[in-house]
């Protein structure tokens, strides 16, 4: 049976996740969890939240799931080290850095690929695999087929199944970095999808970028039944209520029982819920924000609620043996179900004055198991005549053998794994022979405006490659991957067709690239939606067959400056950085294709161009003003790439930026630019 998965934002939920009955928790730490705004845990809360749920049978993950920065890795890998030390069950990570730093320090410990590296396809699940991931947290937009699919590759998969929805795709959101400064990747998020914005020129007051919270309550036995190893529910930011109500009401629906359905709506809901994920149901029907009369429902709510975690969940049931003779101490014997057997012994009995000591008296004591995890399963008791064991001591007997059962069953559910330090930066480095120009395109009117001479390579959307070869010379043209999917096959065909009229390389947009590029022999160009922020993780990129890498435009360049380089490495130099990835059009759900604007309007009136990539199935929302660094190229002499992406730009607009980029930008910058975060950097 699937795990239930819970979020823990902090002791006092854990409490409430545990009484409620979860199989599992994920828990993060003070550093390196993407969700920095919550309560999260200390270390010695951390070794306490491991006792606490090893002795109930549940297991503990801890999440070390932001991009790590290169002055952050000694403190990362002490982290890695508590959890090992600690006894945490597995790391929930989305760095590739922590691939390394596990496989070095910590082989045996459990690492999953966290919903932030966007594994949505079976080739993605194969990188994941023989990375040594043993479970991937796949992106939530998918629909039961495909996860059914995916769950059948020999790797765990965990499934969000209840909670809030981002209207991006997770990991690949660059909207609070851009924007404020508070980066989603980093742990946060200032939520912008939240804020008005309004889609197809709807006017003010609209939130046409907030989608309601999914629930699949209904639809848990399906999913199961898929082979889903994990259920996940999201809500590390969220009060004990809402946790506890999300965890009963999926014990409940996998149980085949009714769950309450309106209390866990009114807990916390934005106008109701959705599944049109998992159905591959889009539209505006996805769409919703919390309103005041869901509010005051939630605080109805609260009391009824509480009961769910007011006492202990059972979690199993003891059997006792008693022995109370005249010249022993009082001894007692606690066994449960799996085999974990303690003793507890007190002092030497009394000879009773009144009334002696009965198996009845024990029983009624010993049966005392409110407080506990336990059920009383009977007791077996050899007492001899004539002898007194006061109702108190029993009592204090019994909470000290439970004590021990507790110790026990937390020693047999843990594991300390094996530490050692180990550095991992420890590779060559690249030393570079000079800086290139690299194009990426949307059309072919673009294409030809390039001189193929001034460009080290041209990157052209998969649709236009074949057509591309007629346009400029094949070695320079590299065909630039989608970055979603929902049908990996024929992408991969038509990737084929590009190779078979000379194309050989690859732009890589997620992961699955990676393989994809070894089974047609091609080669492979690491983009910026790997997120790599780290000299480790460059390396590791280069292990997975990249023969370059473009950094995350979220590092600082003076960040930059400063990494390790196992190979050649790439800056998004210009163009409109792309914000959100989203598979549900905000337009297209606001006022239908044929009325599309091709824009979306923020509360300031900024406009986002939108990119429609509708053959793929999804959507990118850019930046209102265009990066533009030609003028600062001193800043980025670190780079051996400097990456152009053009958007909207017209053919003579593109040879002028071109142009602008060979000669350092001395005929004067744009209007409306901006400098990304290559000097305000992100928290």
């Amino acid at each position: 049976m699937a795990e239930i998965l819970a979020p823990c934002g902090s002791p006092e939920v854990l409490k409430a996740a545990l009484r409620a009955g979860c199989d599992a928790v994920y828990l993060g730490g003070e550093e390196f969890s993407a969700r920095q705004n919550a309560a999260n845990f200390c270390n010695e809360d951390i070794v306490n939240a491991v006792y606490e749920c090893h002795k109930r049978g549940v297991k503990v993950y801890r999440t070390i799931n932001t991009v790590i920065f290169d002055e952050q890795m000694d403190k990362c890998i002490k982290a890695v080290e508590h959890c090992a030390k600690a006894g945490v069950d597995g790391i929930i990570t989305q760095d590739l850095a922590l691939v390394e730093i596990v496989r070095k320090c910590c082989p045996d410990m459990h690492i999953h690929a966290s919903t932030q590296m966007t594994i949505h396809t079976r080739r993605g699940m194969e990188v994941t695999k023989k990375m040594g991931f043993s479970r991937t947290v796949l992106s939530r937009e998918l629909p039961l087929d495909i996860i059914k699919e995916l769950s059948a590759l020999g790797i765990e998969t965990e499934v969000f199944v209840h909670g809030a929805l981002c209207m991006s795709v997770s990991g690949q959101c660059y909207m609070s970095a851009v924007v404020g400064s508070r980066s989603a990747n980093r742990g946060l998020c200032a939520q912008a999808c939240r804020l008005p914005c309004n889609a197809g020129g709807r006017g003010k007051d609209r939130y046409d970028l907030s989608l309601k919270d999914l629930s699949y309550c209904d639809e848990l036995c399906e999913i199961v039944n898929a082979g889903v190893s994990s259920l996940k529910i999201e809500g590390r930011m969220k009060r004990p209520e809402y946790v506890a109500m999300a965890v009963d009401s999926c014990k409940k629906a996998l149980a085949g029982e009714d769950y309450d359905r309106q209390t866990l709506e009114a807990v916390f809901s934005r106008n109701g819920f959705t599944n049109g994920y998992l159905r591959h149901k889009l539209g505006a029907d996805m769409f919703g924000m919390r309103t005041g009369e869901d509010a005051a429902a939630g605080a109805k709510a609260m009391p009824k609620i509480h009961e769910l975690y007011r006492y202990e969940d059972k979690r199993d049931t003891l059997n006792f043996t008693v022995t109370i003779k005249a010249d022993e101490p009082v001894r007692i014997t606690a066994r449960d179900s799996l085999g974990s057997e303690v003793s507890i012994e007190g002092d030497y009995p009394q000879q009773a004055i009144s009334r002696a000591i009965d198996e009845a008296a024990v029983i009624k004591q010993l049966s005392k198991l409110g407080d506990t995890i336990y059920n009383f399963g009977g007791a077996e008791c050899d007492i001899d005549e004539g002898l007194f064991v006061s109702p108190g001591v029993l009592n204090e007997l019994r909470r000290k053998v439970c004590m021990e059962m507790d110790s026990a069953r937390m020693l047999k559910n843990s594991a300390v794994v094996p530490f050692t330090n180990s550095d991992i930066t420890d590779f060559p480095e690249y030393k570079g022979s000079g800086q290139t120009i690299r194009v990426s395109v949307t059309n072919l009117e673009q294409l030809g405006a390039v001189s193929p001479e001034k460009v080290e390579l041209c990157c052209v959307p998969l649709d236009l490659a074949v057509r591309a070869a007629e346009v400029i010379p094949v070695e320079k043209l590299a065909v630039m991957m989608p970055r979603f999917t929902f049908d990996e096959e024929k992408q991969l065909n038509r990737l084929a067709e590009a190779k078979r009229v000379g194309i050989k390389h690859l732009y890589a947009t997620n992961l699955a690239h990676t393989e994809i590029a070894k089974e047609l022999g091609m080669v492979l160009h690491a983009g910026f939606g790997f997120n790599l922020t780290n000299s480790c993780a460059l390396n590791m990129a280069k292990e997975l067959g990249a023969t370059d890498a473009t950094v995350s435009f979220e590092l600082k360049a003076s960040q930059i400056a400063k990494l390790k380089k196992p190979l050649p490495i790439g800056v998004y130099a210009y163009g409109r950085l792309p914000l959100m990835m989203t598979v549900n059009c905000p337009i297209s759900a606001a006022v239908g294709c044929k009325n599309c604007t091709h824009h979306i309007t923020d509360r300031t009136g900024r406009d986002f161009p939108v990119k429609c990539s509708k053959r793929e199935g999804y959507v990118e929302i850019l930046n209102s003003e265009v990066l533009y660094m030609a003028d600062k190229l001193d800043d980025l002499r670190c780079a051996d790439i400097l990456m152009l992406d053009f958007t909207d730009e017209t053919p003579t607009q593109v040879r002028h930026i071109i142009e602008e980029y060979e000669n350092g930008g001395l005929n004067g910058r744009p209007d409306k630019i901006t400098r990304g975060l290559y000097y305000r950097g992100v928290q």
